[in-house]
């Protein structure tokens, strides 16, 4: 049988970006469980709920390049100097045909879903490289992947991610930096439950999309990202690993 701390996660100092959101806690309260530091970028952290006093927290508005950096470095302090995990999952959607969007809600989806991952990973990678070990792992989605309507923005930032993931692990392999990615189908979070509840034709013409005949729970995601962030996942990079009852082979 393994160890308790099979993952070697114990210690690891881990910085999660959106980690105040629905699945953001949900990582954190992983991580901490699994014996780790955690500091937590968001620009709210009431969801955060008992698990406030148990972590470092960074104000930033990940729209901008230098809150950003600053955000990373405040980070790097809080944790004693170093970044060993970062895991990016923020994220924003609006549903509707390309042509209806603006070019204010086409910018603020790119720059929250896609600018702000690069500008994270940018100040993280240098840390890590300098340690000569770390795990960086990206929120994408199946919308990356497939040309689902209605997801214009986006799915270009999702694909975009996935891009991103594969060449910064091309880029610091040599430096004992995995970066992978994670892409979640429909999970079961109050914002999904909302939106379908209030689209059941929607929720049944997706459940006949899964092959497994149901959405994701959280401790679904939570496990796999941990996985990819862990030690033992030190031979795996620039994956995009689809958790989606199926759905991607279809």
């Amino acid at each position: 049988m393994p160890d308790a701390d099979w993952l070697g996660l114990g210690g690891r100092r881990v910085l999660v970006a959106g980690g105040a959101g629905t699945i953001g806690a949900a990582l954190v309260r992983g991580f901490l469980d699994a014996g780790a530091e955690v500091a937590v970028v968001d620009l709210a952290f009431e969801s955060l709920g008992d698990l406030h006093d148990r972590v470092a927290t960074a104000a930033a508005d990940l729209r901008d390049a230098d809150a950003c950096r600053a955000a990373v470095a405040s980070a790097r302090e809080a944790l004693g100097g170093g970044i060993d995990v970062f895991v990016h999952c923020v994220g924003i959607n609006s549903r509707k045909p390309i042509e209806e969007f603006s070019d204010r809600e086409w910018e603020d989806i790119l720059e929250i879903n896609l600018s702000s991952v690069f500008h994270l990973a940018a100040a993280v990678a240098p840390i890590m490289r300098e340690q000569g070990d770390g795990r960086i792992v990206f929120f994408s989605s199946v919308a990356g992947r497939s040309g689902h309507k209605l997801h214009g923005p986006y799915a270009a930032t999702k694909g975009a991610i996935n891009q991103l993931a594969r060449v910064m692990a091309h880029e610091y392999a040599g430096d004992g930096v995995t970066v992978n990615a994670v892409a979640p189908g429909y999970m079961e979070t109050a914002l999904t439950n909302a939106y379908l509840a209030a689209n059941p034709a929607k929720k049944e013409a997706l459940l006949e999309l899964i092959p497994a005949g149901r959405f994701g729970q959280l401790e679904e995601v939570v496990g796999p990202v941990l996985f990819l962030a862990s030690r033992q996942a030190s031979f795996i990079n620039g994956q995009i690993l689809y958790i989606d009852g199926g759905r991607s082979v279809l």
